[in-house]
This record gives C-alpha cells, sequence and structure tokens, in this order.
C-alpha cells in the first residue's frame, strides 16, 4: 500500500506520536492530495498522514505552535504546482518499450512520460547536491505547404540527426556521458474561437 494511501480528507489530522510527547498536524488537503482526490486515488475514508506527504516532500512544516499539551503543525505545499511521475501510475504507465507504432500519438506521449519520469528523478538529485542540470530544449513552430513537404522535412531531419549522432558519438570515452535526445512533432490545437 502507497504511504500516500494514508491521508484522511479532514483539517484535523489524528494525533502523531513524536519525540516532545505528542503532535497534531494541521492541514488544508494540499494540492497533491487534491489531485489524487480527483483521479479516484484518494477516497474520503482513505487514511493519510501528514508524515507521507513529507516524506515525499509535497509539504513541509511552516509553522509550530504549543496548544494544550499537544504541538501544532502547520503544513503547507512545497510548490505551487506539482507535475505528476508516470510512473505513480505504476504498471499501466505509458511506455514507449511497449508502443509498436513509433508513428502514433501514444508512442509520442509515452516519450514525454519518459521525460518527465527521467528528468523528474535526476533534477532531484541535482538538487540535492547543489549542482546545475545539464539540458538543451528546442521548441519551434514550422507550417508545412503540403503532407509531402511535412514528410520531406522529416526525412532531411532525420538525415541530419543520424549524422550528428554519428559524428559526436563516442561510446569508448571514459570520461562521456550518454544522453538522450527525443524530437517529436504534432500538429497544434487549433485555437479556440472563444479565446
Amino acid at each position: 500500500m502507497s504511504p500516500l494511501s494514508k491521508i484522511r480528507r479532514r483539517q484535523w489530522l489524528p494525533s502523531i506520536p513524536s519525540a516532545a510527547g505528542c503532535s497534531r498536524n494541521w492541514i488544508s488537503l494540499p494540492p497533491p492530495a487534491r489531485l489524487l482526490l480527483g483521479w479516484g486515488l484518494l477516497g474520503r475514508r482513505s487514511t493519510i498522514t501528514c508524515e507521507a506527504l513529507e516524506s515525499h516532500r509535497l509539504v513541509r512544516v511552516a509553522k509550530t505552535r504549543q496548544w494544550g499539551g499537544l504541538t501544532e503543525r502547520l503544513l503547507v505545499a512545497t510548490a505551487a504546482s506539482y507535475i505528476v511521475s508516470p510512473s505513480a501510475l505504476g504498471p499501466v504507465a505509458a511506455d514507449p518499450g511497449r508502443e509498436r507504432d513509433r508513428l502514433s500519438a501514444s508512442y509520442l506521449i509515452a516519450l514525454a512520460a519518459r521525460i518527465v519520469r527521467e528528468v523528474g528523478a535526476l533534477l532531484g538529485r541535482s538538487r540535492e547536491i547543489d549542482k546545475r542540470l545539464p539540458t538543451l530544449s528546442l521548441d519551434t513552430e514550422i507550417r508545412f505547404r503540403s503532407a509531402a513537404d511535412r514528410a520531406a522535412f522529416s526525412r532531411d531531419l532525420a538525415t541530419a540527426v543520424t549524422t550528428l549522432a554519428a559524428r559526436y558519438h563516442d561510446r569508448s570515452s571514459a570520461g562521456g556521458r550518454t544522453h538522450r535526445l527525443v524530437v517529436v512533432a504534432h500538429p497544434l490545437p487549433k485555437e479556440s474561437k472563444t479565446s
């Protein structure tokens, strides 16, 4: 059972023993728990503890105060927004290794999910050691005159990437580090008429 399945959806959570006696955690349901609730992964009767959220660094203690014989802790979310790793979905998460059609939208989504999973883990480690994570991101829009032009562009891009990878890839370099290069393209969503 996931530690996050132990959060109780109410403002005052049960007493939790601490070194100084009893501790009471004061919390409004934080964004990560609201997200789980929205996905149906967290029910009103589920039991979830503040320590589970703290252990995952989703909340932090903002203030403590003595209240009778208890220590009251005000917990706040650690971020304004969260990106949930696809690995949180377990075996049903998108996985490029399971997709057979490399030209499908689901394969593209699986690649994006892998980027979130891998870069998220690397970013967490780089923050722990206070070191910048070297990345490269390119983002542009291109309008093709026809499907034939789009296909020609795809061939030219694949040739250019293959040529550059062959030129710079050095498997035998002792001090080298392997990087993942993902190139994706998709049609832009049409602008809604209300925006």
